[in-house]
């Protein structure tokens, strides 16, 4: 069974930073395109940045283009977040989710929920005002 576990989550100050790590275990997710989504309290889940197999394409919510970077590195089975000039409503628990192989490759990647099959247990990013 593989798993994804979210890490790198906490409380910081706005304008400050976080990487996310997302790290997967029981197999690797190369061959997979990856997602980040986020989810805050009374909302729908929206997306934020996914990444393709190899990593060579990415796409990121309006919302956090030229703040947050999405990245990977397959050798060590994990996608990052890099999250930098963080606001208040970035606030949210942090998801990271595999893309379901049944969707097939396709171009623009993926900013559907329903269109990921496999979730992480989510992280925590808090930001004070």
């Amino acid at each position: 069974q593989v798993m994804l576990v979210e890490s790198g989550g906490g409380l910081v100050q706005a304008g400050g930073s976080l990487r996310l790590s997302c790290a997967a275990s029981g197999r690797t997710f190369v061959g997979y395109a990856m997602g980040w989504f986020r989810q805050a309290p009374g909302k729908e889940r929206e997306f934020v940045a996914a990444i393709s197999l190899g990593g060579g394409s990415t796409t990121h919510a309006d919302s956090v283009k030229g703040r947050f970077t999405i990245s990977r590195d397959n050798a060590k089975n994990t996608v990052y977040l890099q999250m930098n000039s963080l606001k208040p409503e970035d606030t949210a628990v942090y998801y990271c989710a595999r893309e379901d192989e049944k969707r097939g490759r396709r171009w623009p990647l993926s900013i559907a929920p329903n269109e990921y099959d496999l979730w992480g247990q989510g992280t925590q990013v808090t930001v004070s005002s």
